[in-house]
């Protein structure tokens, strides 16, 4: 454990608070960049596959994210058009905002021993990705660009009202809107949807809410209880670069789309994987074929269902495809 590398890691969300704890477990040094005051609210669907049980134990929280009494997710309803695809989970998943989920994973980086730097990282001679005995994690999201008029944008806000263990999703050209339950009984509404259909509103995002009938249904008892919070241009995909020589992990390392709930749990793991590496000084050739293996599966089939949804091919297909095997195929493998 002695001998394990000094790390530093960019942006502290779930994957560079993931990559320090995981890199502490290996006796490495920890110097984590962080800008942002904790905690905030970060624009994501707040599901947790049922997998992070065994991945946040791994890293030494499972305690501490219990302690926060996520709501507990059974169900799950997709709504195309007419037609209505519903299932229940093998396992439970779990709803927790970022807001809470955020704060429990840096708190406990920084009692496990990670020294926390409130100003952005500066490339310098001495703090050189390249000088042995350092590495260094990307785990601060996503950086990509994409044409204007064609981009995506994703949004969200909380709720109060009466909530339920099924995660709804409510799928429109171009876009969708998911609601499901977070702690404190409150209901997360997050989405995306297609620039030109935004703009036609001024990004007024309330109008989406009364697009369909079953949407419009789920959300009247709701009261909203923060503004709407919106980010982007979303760019679908997975694109490490070996010759780098950093360990991209989270959102850094590739953006899977919302829709199909493994994002947050796909923070987890690569941060782990990447902590650990990074610690050991594996080869970053080695560790992007690691993340590849993990991540292939879900990017692969995420975005022929993505192509399935844009030609109007996702509600004739519903029926035909079992909601649990739907599931499974979009999760990361488990390469813990």
């Amino acid at each position: 454990m002695d001998s394990a590398s000094a790390v530093e890691i960019i942006g502290g969300g779930p994957a560079g608070c993931a990559a320090a704890l995981s890199a502490r477990q290996q006796g490495a040094p920890v110097r984590l960049y962080e800008t942002s005051v904790f905690p905030r609210h970060k624009v994501c669907g707040e599901f947790l596959s049922p997998e992070v049980l065994e991945i946040l134990g791994g890293l030494g929280v499972l305690g501490d994210f219990e302690a926060q009494k996520p709501a507990r997710l059974a169900k799950v309803a997709l709504y195309f058009g007419g037609r209505t695809k519903t299932w229940t989970l093998c396992e439970p998943a779990w709803g927790l905002s970022r807001y809470a989920l955020d704060e429990l994973l840096l708190r406990r980086a920084l009692a496990e021993g990670t020294a926390l730097v409130r100003e952005p990282w500066i490339k310098s001679a001495d703090r050189d990705d390249g000088k042995p005995g350092i590495r260094r994690i990307l785990g601060h999201g996503r950086k990509s660009a994409a044409p204007a008029g064609a981009r995506l944008f994703g949004f969200k806000a909380h709720f109060a009202g009466p909530a339920d263990d099924v995660v709804q999703l409510f799928f429109f050209s171009g876009g969708y809107v998911g609601v499901s339950a977070v702690e404190n009984g409150i209901t997360n509404v997050c989405g995306v949807a297609p620039e030109a259909l935004l703009r036609r509103r001024n990004f007024e995002i309330e109008w989406l809410l009364e697009a369909a009938p079953a949407l419009r249904e789920r959300t009247l008892p709701l009261q909203r209880t923060m503004k709407w919070l919106i980010t982007g241009p979303l760019v679908f995909g997975m694109n490490p670069d070996p010759a780098e020589q950093v360990y991209r992990a989270g959102d850094a390392l590739g953006f899977v789309d919302p829709f199909t709930g493994s994002g947050i749990s796909a923070a987890l793991v690569t941060g782990k994987m990447a902590g650990e590496a990074a610690a050991r000084s594996t080869e970053v050739s080695q560790y992007v074929r690691r993340v590849r293996a993990a991540l292939k599966r879900q990017y692969f089939f995420s975005s022929g269902l993505r192509v399935a949804i844009r030609a109007g091919l996702a509600e004739k297909c519903a029926g035909f495809i079992p909601g649990r095997l739907l599931f499974e195929l979009t999760r990361p493998a488990n390469s813990l």
